[in-house]
């Protein structure tokens, strides 16, 4: 039966690296998808009596999606510690189109394994192990898993049998949360993920979930899928301490008391969250024109809104949507285009304009010197017209 490629060869790696005792870095997204795949990879390694050296989420309010230069920087003590053994960076949910950024680790010193999802460009980074079913010569017939889908089988593959019962179950409960949150398709193996997922989640041991279901707020919904669905939401709500989301220390807290006070907070940040992004659709519903494409970008919008803001003006629009936070010399972007339109390919042949670029065909993400706004919406609205 073919397998995704490459993962058995990172689960080589990774057990030489537990072997070994050398220092493992797990480099995360910060959205659901990459929250839940660190936290699976990270009491696998943990049950295998692997050493974890540090755990790095980008905040992308500061840098954007993916590997960063701040990042690896944060992370180099690590090197200097490590003595010269190696060091592994595991990048999950990002690293497919950092191709600077995986060149400036490797020259740092870092090894870095890379398990995406993402659209794949059309050269691979230099890492040293890719594992992501949409690049080239990978065999696995089914192409829509989640980052947390991923990590699934190849935690399968390195616990082999210490997989029990109760731990299958626990990481399946994530995999369901991140493969509905990353709106991946629910078919095949994901429906299957998460029809298991969903039996588990009510009954979850995992403090944070369990506080959401004692939630009386949660009573107002009637069915599970309600439930998940609000659960999610405020997962994605941000706000981050010690450079970890709220959704990882939620969904690790190991106290039920701990988890129900995020909980508040959080349901109160969503209020106020909605108010935002209401605020900022209300502002660039005053200036849509005719064109072809939605285009639109601020300093004072909070990049962290975005996402939502462009889902919501692409589903009443029915328009490619690019908003954008405008920083001192770069701009960050958030994509949403209508089914049928790939964004990836539409940034594709503008990607001179791009510092990077990438994500899935309906939902994906941009990096862009300020000077280069003009011209790349211009090349945007000119190859969408070929469309």
């Amino acid at each position: 039966k073919a397998e995704i490629k490459n993962l058995k060869k990172a689960a080589q790696r990774i057990l030489k690296a537990i072997k070994n005792k050398e220092k493992i870095i797990l480099y995360g997204d910060a959205d659901l998808d990459g929250v839940a795949a660190v936290i699976i990879l990270k009491e696998t390694l943990r049950n295998l009596g692997g050493e974890m050296a540090a755990i790095y989420f980008p905040d992308r309010e500061i840098e954007g999606y993916g590997i960063s230069e701040i990042g690896l920087n944060f992370l180099t003590p690590h090197l200097l510690k490590g003595g010269g053994s190696p060091v592994l960076l595991i990048t999950l949910d990002c690293g497919i189109g950092n191709f600077k950024e995986v060149k400036l680790a490797k020259k740092m010193g870092f090894e870095v394994i890379i398990i995406d999802h993402h659209e794949v460009l059309d050269l691979l980074p230099e890492a040293k192990i890719i594992v992501d079913p949409k690049q080239k010569g990978d065999r696995y017939p089914f192409k829509g898993l989640a980052t947390a889908g991923i990590v699934f089988k190849l935690s399968e593959i390195l616990l082999s049998d210490k997989m029990t019962e109760n731990l299958r179950k626990n990481f399946l409960e994530l995999v369901t949360l991140a493969t509905m949150a990353d709106m991946m398709p629910q078919e095949n193996e994901n429906l299957e993920f998460i029809e298991q997922g969903l039996k588990c989640l009510e009954n979850s041991w995992r403090p944070g979930i369990r506080a959401f279901f004692e939630m009386p707020a949660l009573n107002h919904y009637l069915n599970l899928n309600q439930k998940v669905s609000k659960i999610i939401s405020l997962l994605n709500v941000r706000d981050v301490e010690n450079n970890l989301p709220a959704s990882f220390r939620l969904l690790t807290y190991a106290s039920l008391d701990e988890a129900k006070k995020l909980i508040e907070k959080l349901l109160e940040k969503s209020l106020q969250r909605k108010e935002d992004i209401n605020k900022i659709i209300k502002e660039i519903k005053e200036k849509i024109s005719g064109e072809a494409v939605i285009f639109m970008g601020s300093p004072h919008w909070q990049f962290t809104l975005l996402p939502s803001v462009a889902s919501d003006l692409c589903q009443k629009y029915q328009k490619p949507t690019f908003i954008f936070k405008i920083l001192e010399k770069e701009s960050q972007g958030t994509v949403r285009t209508p089914s049928g339109i790939d964004s990836v390919a539409l940034m594709k042949k503008c990607k001179k304009y791009l510092i990077t670029y990438g994500g899935h065909p309906q939902a994906s993400g941009f990096r862009i010197k300020n000077e280069n706004l003009e011209k790349f919406k211009e090349c945007l609205i000119q190859h969408f017209q070929k469309f």
